[in-house]
């Protein structure tokens, strides 16, 4: 069953409230087997809006309409939904004497504008509120349906867990569809290209759209070619992320077919391009720099100049980063590199630096690790280096203290924000890396 999200709100068009009610609805219809394969927003006008709705019943078994069931005169999803019902408002006595309780019981008169939250269209079924004024809609057209509700988000959730959620499945019983659950993971990388990682997985994902139905696993797991997807999603200074999607027969199938799924695509970018995975959904790469931290118990401390304390900030972000991260020395001026660092006189865009800033850190913040980072921001070139230059530095146990180089792309807030991720996936990688080992991120000197 193919439910579209109808949106409406002339202030979601300009931008002025963001849709997190259409988000919540996805993620909620795919936790029951609800496909929504169309997300449309439109402004306060019943031509605009009948139109919207006309479009979505076209070609999907269902609509659900969020806002627009106010008492003001923009509030006209009622009398939408009514001309494409093509039948007349009736004002219902009973949703009347509701509205009139709510208002009494909190001291107030009910203003008059109010009755037309009480207007309902002749053949739907009311859906009554529990939170607030504005009572949500079952409408039938023909063998299909249009759902309206309120586009306040508490009250939106509350008849969608009531009310359409429960409809919606037994009108699939009663289509024969089984429900199950649509479940998605998005598995986090580093250090490859969109089109990189496509090309990478490109295989993989055509045999996903090509296999026939097959077993797989425990009774209960089996599933047809094309039930499980892969998608793209470059997300900037967040890397680029794997979505990947499953049908399942219920949560803890659709689990383990998660599972199956991200442990192929692990091997398969593994194999072509080393550790470029760092995290899964909402994983960022410091929860994957305290992971792997914490496998030796090893402490860390940053030295920071293009960064300005980014890196830092990220660190602290994880619960209980006390154990492991000591604290950053921001060495913006080359005085405090010389002086507190103890960095060479000389260039400060440089390896050398790089390297030298990171055995400060580690030094003089008593931390296992020394991670620096210094490089050009722009819009000036420093040191002859171009904007975009970054040199990493890393200091560890055992090991001579290495240097990274790479260039960044963006203007100035970009490229310290790139910096800060790269230098971070360095660190991640390293860490319990046997000394001399390949990294696969920068280039090594």
């Amino acid at each position: 069953m193919r439910i579209e999200i109808v949106a409406v709100g002339t202030e979601l068009l300009l931008g002025q409230i963001a849709d997190t009610n259409s988000r919540w609805m996805g993620e909620h219809l795919a936790a029951i087997g609800v496909a929504s394969h169309f997300h449309q927003a439109v402004g306060d006008n019943q031509e605009r809006i009948v139109l919207a709705l006309r479009t979505a019943l076209a070609r999907s078994d269902g609509v659900i309409v969020c806002g627009g069931l106010g008492p003001t005169h923009d509030d006209i999803t009622r009398d939408a939904i009514a001309e494409v019902m093509n039948v007349p408002l009736e004002r219902d006595d009973g949703v009347v004497e509701k509205i009139r309780a709510l208002f009494s019981s909190r001291g107030r008169e009910m203003p008059d504008s109010n009755l037309r939250q009480a207007d309902v269209p002749v053949g739907a079924v009311v859906i009554p509120q529990t939170k607030g004024t504005a009572p949500g809609l079952v409408c039938p057209v023909g063998h299909k349906v249009v759902y309206a509700v309120p586009g306040v988000p508490y009250e939106m959730s509350d008849m969608f867990d009531r009310a359409i959620a429960p409809d919606l499945v037994g009108r699939m019983a009663d289509r024969g569809e089984t429900t199950g659950v649509i479940a998605s993971r998005v598995i986090r990388t580093w250090g490859m290209s969109e089109s990189g990682l496509a090309e990478t997985l490109a295989d993989h994902i055509d045999h996903l759209d090509a296999a026939p139905q097959r077993a797989g696993g425990p009774a209960g797991t089996q599933r047809a070619g094309g039930a499980a997807t892969v998608a793209f999603l470059a997300s900037g200074i967040e890397g680029i992320k794997v979505r990947v999607t499953v049908r399942g027969a219920d949560a803890e199938v659709a689990s383990a077919l998660l599972d199956e799924e991200e442990a192929r695509i692990r091997d398969i970018l593994t194999a072509a391009a080393g550790d470029v995975v760092f995290g899964v959904d909402d994983e960022a790469i410091e929860d994957a720099v305290a992971r792997a931290l914490a496998v030796d118990g090893l402490t860390v401390g940053l030295a920071e100049s293009l960064t300005g304390g980014l890196a830092a900030s990220r660190l602290v972000n994880v619960p209980g980063a006390s154990r492991w991260f000591r604290g950053s020395v921001v060495s913006y001026a080359s005085e405090v590199k010389f002086s507190v660092l103890g960095v060479p006189e000389g260039p400060v865009v440089s390896e050398e630096a790089a390297r030298a800033m990171a055995d400060g850190a580690r030094r003089v913040l008593g931390a296992d690790v020394g991670l620096s980072i210094t490089g050009v921001a722009g819009p000036d070139p420093q040191d002859d280096q171009p904007p975009g230059t970054v040199f990493v530095g890393l200091a560890r146990p055992g090991s001579d203290t290495e240097s990274f180089a790479f260039t960044v792309p963006g203007d100035r807030d970009r490229v310290r924000q790139y910096a800060t991720i790269a230098a971070l996936d360095l660190l991640r990688r390293t860490v319990g890396r046997p000394p001399g080992g390949r990294v696969g991120s920068g280039s090594a000197r």
